[in-house]
């Protein structure tokens, strides 16, 4: 163990001991490290995982990569088919990326009741439909079944639901109207499942029933359908396996991300980097113009210690080493006890989800966290070495102090 590591032990020692006012001042840098520390961790598992939720829960409805007819058409209700008879349907060999491929079709149509109508956009889906992707979101029933003859299950969301008045096992009829005709034409299905995915912009005009339905009202042949919903396994590169889903499909076909589709969504999800990036910045200044103002306290209260060690031959290099272990002490113990206690905040939140949010304005119910530990661990690792660096500065007055009146000094 080399001198100056010991003497910066013995100083902390001392200090724990000596009630004055760095005492004070050094608990005070301390707190402001443990409080920086468990804002910044909670920044970052909250926006992490409010963006990972909500970028899951909008590629869970709509899929990652949408390919469709290339007919310029961009309204949520498919008009133009395409022939289900593709070389990338079921299986997209040609991009390995691709997890999963499925078809849908939707139609605009309207529910009326005794008191109320709402229009909706039914969601036809078929055998080949992944509900996995969206079993966390139903809250009542089950899934329709629709790998078999033709039936009239459906989903419907809680919003309509409730907003309708409609329990599981009601009867509902949506009219769809005719382009060619002013006749509308009915369609009765039965609810066997209720979801709430908080996702309003779904929640509020999606249901889901058997795409065979869909093809019968438009008049469709049955091996066509109104596009296909993409799924791939790396969404952080979804635009570049975009590229290479669109050089796969034929010429006649478009494709195009859930980013671009829900460019709004994405955008404003985005703000969340520069939000956490400004709070970890504005936590690491103040925690170290506290360590800065425990440093300058310390000095100006060793100053006769300092003038001693130098009279004993210590190099400057050598006594303003002791204060910089001092202050990595210091430091090492803001960091314990912040990620301590920001971590058992966080495991709280995802275990019990004290916080709740508007769904109208997060998509979500319960703050998300996500936690990852190579995100802490280099945390950790940056406000230590910033911290560090920030005390180079102040350290170096104690090359301006003479050993011959600081021995002197009071």
């Amino acid at each position: 163990m080399n001198l100056e590591y010991f003497i910066a032990k013995r100083l902390n020692k001392a200090t724990s001991y000596k009630s004055s006012a760095s005492t004070t001042i050094i608990k005070i840098a301390i707190i402001a490290i443990v409080i920086g520390m468990i804002t910044m961790l909670i920044a970052i598992a909250t926006g992490l995982g409010l963006q990972k939720k909500i970028r899951d829960k909008v590629s869970a409805f709509n899929g990652d990569i949408l390919v469709s007819n290339f007919d310029g058409n961009n309204s949520q209700e498919t008009v133009n088919p395409v022939p289900l008879q593709q070389d990338f349907y079921p299986d997209f060999d040609a991009v390995p990326e691709v997890t999963h491929v499925q078809a849908v079709a939707t139609r605009a149509g309207i529910i009326r009741t005794a008191t109320d109508f709402e229009g909706v956009l039914v969601k036809g889906l078929g055998g080949d439909y992944d509900w996995d992707r969206i079993d966390d979101y139903l809250v009542e029933g089950r899934f329709p079944v629709f790998t078999e003859g033709l039936n009239t299950e459906m989903l419907i969301s809680r919003y309509l639901a409730n907003r309708l008045g409609f329990t599981l096992g009601d009867k509902v009829i949506v009219y769809f109207i005719d382009n060619k005709s002013d006749i509308p034409r009915p369609l009765r299905l039965d609810i066997v499942g209720i979801y709430e995915s908080a996702y309003q912009e779904f929640d509020k005009v999606y249901l889901m029933a058997d795409i065979r339905h869909i093809q019968r009202i438009n008049k469709w042949k049955k091996d066509e359908v109104g596009a296909f919903e993409v799924f791939v396994d790396d969404f952080d590169k979804v635009q570049e396996i975009n590229n290479e889903v669109y050089n796969n499909t034929g010429s006649f076909l478009r494709s195009i991300t859930v980013i671009e589709r829900n460019r709004n969504i994405f955008e404003w999800v985005k703000l969340f980097d520069f939000n956490i990036a400004l709070i970890i910045a504005i936590m690491i200044i103040v925690a170290g113009i506290n360590m800065i103002v425990a440093l300058l306290v310390l000095i100006l209260e060793r100053t006769r210690m300092i003038g001693i060690l130098k009279a004993l031959g210590s190099s400057d290099f050598s006594v303003r080493k002791v204060f910089i272990y001092n202050a990595m002490y210091l430091i090492g113990m803001g960091l314990f006890w912040g990620n301590l206690i920001g971590l058992a905040l966080i495991y709280a939140q995802k275990y019990f989800g004290i916080i709740e949010l508007n769904p109208e304005t997060y998509y979500v119910r319960v703050a998300p966290v996500y936690i990852n530990f190579g995100h802490i661990l280099l945390l950790n690792i940056g406000v230590f070495v910033l911290c560090l660096l920030m005390l180079l500065v102040p350290s170096y007055i104690i090359t301006k102090i003479s050993p011959s009146k600081s021995i002197r000094f009071e």
